[in-house]
């Protein structure tokens, strides 16, 4: 057996004890690597730590401790409110509010994991509140980062169309970007009215009262208990009143009238009581340092954001003094276990022997399509960017043939590995799963992982059927 099959076995076995057993995937992939690298691929202890990814471990860390912060002094709760009021109460057009941010941030140049990170614990915090699914709320984001990921501006963009004037391929900047956009456009609404999206439309507004929300009638979604106090608006009837179920999993004032529905008058939301505080002040500044500071100073997203925490720890040591035991731990040990095995990989040649043993075989059809799986599954595990890197080139011998539109395999190639991000072993993902407020982690590690696993295996193939076989290009 080759050492190669070996290290694929190994990774199986890895998802098969992670997900029987009570045991970290992280640490799990990082006693993989330790044997797989000695034994197999005769490594010594820097070629096993080449894949460490060493800047995924800051960015995690230092976003997660920045937002804790932000939490703990109350900075998130603002901002929730302020999105309620943006959008005149419609819950139900906060995540395409947040699917449009990352968009258009990642469409002007941002990185995609840098404006995950700006925009996640956001958006997040929102879905917590007010009972909305994190799975939606999570996907919305890291689709509308994929969906302006591919502008002509873009990072993404750039990259794609240099390998393909590197490697003198016809090429189409438009239509790769609308490529992109259309297909996470698409998911995104699947996924909206798969999570309850729908119901979020029926409930109406909600109306915030003393800057907290109870009782919004039906927003039972998978993000858990609803909190706080408020109330919802329907469409105006001749009383002047609304009645609002109580969703389950919380506790309404008694009625003398009635016990599962509460009859309020309906009332102009207020503005928020929340007070702008030197603390939450301070924090949102540094929210918007960090966008600065990523978006158009260039710099690394996890340095910066560790630093602004500190900053803050310092001048308000009473509100951070807990945000450190918030970072999430554990999902930095899964993240950074898997990706080193995955570099391990890497290093022995694992990813090139398996992108070889396709681009070998004689029907171009055929290699196109196991070329857009091998894209996502590498994908939803390692750096989208490399990947596109390596398998562009190798699709080239039989782009040259002319039996496969170039422009439509590039663009296939492009979105089949990148739309899988929303797998919790990529950055987006793993962004999103630490980013969460009172979720269950391990269930929604759970969630994030069927659903990029249901990504994994149907976008590539509907990809490949639009843009290759009719020969785009």
């Amino acid at each position: 057996m080759s050492p190669e099959l070996i290290s694929i076995l190994v990774l199986a076995v890895v998802f098969v004890i992670a997900t029987t057993r009570s045991i970290n995937m992280g640490a799990l992939a990082f006693a993989a690597a330790f044997a797989v690298g000695t034994l197999v691929a005769d490594l010594d202890a820097d070629g096993i730590f080449a894949g460490f990814p060493g800047d995924l471990f800051v960015v995690l860390v230092g976003v997660t401790y920045l937002f804790a912060i932000a939490r703990s002094n109350g900075t998130t709760d603002w901002l929730v409110h302020a999105s309620v009021r943006l959008v005149r109460g419609r819950v139900a057009l906060i995540p395409w509010v947040m699917f449009a941010l990352t968009g258009a941030l990642t469409a002007i140049g941002a990185v995609s994991p840098a404006a995950v990170a700006i925009v996640a614990p956001i958006a997040l915090s929102f879905a917590a509140r007010y009972g909305i699914s994190p799975l939606l709320m999570g996907a919305m984001v890291v689709h509308g980062a994929q969906g302006g990921g591919f502008s002509p501006i873009s990072i993404y963009g750039s990259i794609v169309n240099g390998i393909v004037e590197r490697e003198k391929l016809p090429g189409n900047e438009v239509t790769l970007f609308l490529a992109s956009l259309i297909v996470n456009l698409v998911i995104a609404a699947v996924v909206f009215v798969a999570c309850g999206g729908l119901r979020l439309w029926r409930q109406g507004s909600v109306t915030e009262v003393d800057g907290s929300v109870e009782g919004i009638g039906g927003l039972e979604g998978a993000g858990g208990a609803l909190k706080g106090r408020g109330e919802l608006r329907d469409q105006p009837q001749p009383t002047g009143k609304v009645t609002t179920a109580a969703a389950p999993g919380t506790h309404p004032s008694p009625s003398p009238t009635t016990t599962a529905t509460a009859t309020r008058e309906a009332t102009p939301a207020p503005t928020s009581s929340l007070p702008l505080t030197p603390p939450r002040i301070a924090t949102l500044l540094s929210l918007v340092a960090l966008v600065v500071a990523v978006l158009v100073l260039d710099l690394d997203a996890g340095l910066t954001a560790i630093t602004l925490a500190v900053v803050l720890s310092a001048i308000w040591p009473d509100d951070s003094r807990k945000a450190v035991g918030e970072i999430a731990w554990p999902t930095v040990l899964l993240i950074c276990g898997v990706l080193t095995y995955v570099g391990v990989l890497d290093e022995m040649g694992t990813i090139t022997w398996a992108g070889e043993g396709v681009g070998g075989i004689g029907v171009p059809l055929l290699a196109a399509v196991l070329l857009c799986y091998i894209g996502a599954i590498v994908s939803a595990f390692a750096s989208s960017v490399g990947i596109m890197g390596a398998l562009i080139p190798l699709a080239v011998p039989f782009l040259a043939q002319g039996e496969i539109g170039a422009v439509g395999m590039v663009a296939a190639l492009a979105v089949s590995a990148t739309v899988v991000d929303v797998s919790p072993f990529s950055t987006n993902g793993a962004l999103v799963l630490a980013a969460a407020p009172d979720v269950d982690r391990e269930r929604f590690f759970r969630q994030l992982m069927v659903y990029g696993g249901i990504v994994v295996a149907v976008v590539p193939a509907v990809v490949w059927l639009l843009m290759v076989v009719p020969g785009w290009g």
